[in-house]
């Protein structure tokens, strides 16, 4: 049962986007426009080029913003700023979610690659403020994204958590794999599943998922 595979967790983290809200809501859609005309203003490419370098840096630095950094010199906040400035009206708060994540045992974060204040803003809108002990944004690990290792140690280290007494729920698969080798249990959150190795479970419905190891 995957109830008893949980019973030693104690420390419980969420990742934000198309974790905590269905993928239905496409946010990320809204933040990827904003992202390729930040891209394009501040590198003054074209649209198409712009485009590119955007999932580029995505697939090979982890984040889009992580490659502006590293390649460009790009200033984080600025960035942080524009990207997250978006429309959340159609989010819906969901209480059976808020009701599941506050019964779980133990100390509950959000820890996602955008910034806290847009994370504390996703939290509030889907009615789940409280359910939380704390928000970590990327800038919480000195701006070094998922998957990196080295930003999970940052964060974990940050809370003071147990990665040995640990489970990471996450929408993109390649960000379970540094939390598997830390020893935590992992949880795919996505429509379809993918077989790796670093995947303990995989769920299209968290709240769901949630209520089996209450």
């Amino acid at each position: 049962m995957a109830k008893d595979r949980f019973a030693h967790v104690t420390y419980w983290v969420f990742d934000l986007d198309n974790t905590l809200y269905p993928p239905k809501a496409r946010l990320f859609d809204q933040i990827e426009v904003r992202m390729t005309q930040y891209v394009m203003d501040t590198l003054k490419v074209d649209r198409s080029e712009a485009d590119r370098l955007r999932r580029k840096y995505w697939l090979e630095h982890g984040t889009t913003l992580a490659g502006l950094m590293r390649e460009h010199d790009v200033d984080p906040a600025p960035y942080l700023t524009h990207v997250h400035e978006i429309s959340l009206y159609h989010l819906e708060p969901d209480q059976e979610l808020r009701a599941r994540i506050r019964d779980l045992p133990g100390r509950k974060i959000v820890y996602t690659n955008g910034c806290a204040p847009y994370a504390e803003r996703v939290v509030a809108q889907r009615g789940l403020s409280g359910a939380f002990d704390a928000v970590y944004g990327v800038e919480h690990a000195g701006f070094s994204p998922k998957p990196e290792r080295a930003a999970f140690e940052a964060i974990f280290a940050l809370d003071g958590i147990d990665s040995a007494r640990s489970a990471m729920f996450e929408d993109d698969a390649r960000n379970l794999s540094a939390p598997f080798e830390m020893g935590m249990r992992t949880v795919h959150v996505a429509p379809e599943p993918i077989e790796e190795t670093y995947i303990d479970h995989h769920t299209d419905d968290l709240s769901d998922f949630l209520s089996r190891l209450l």
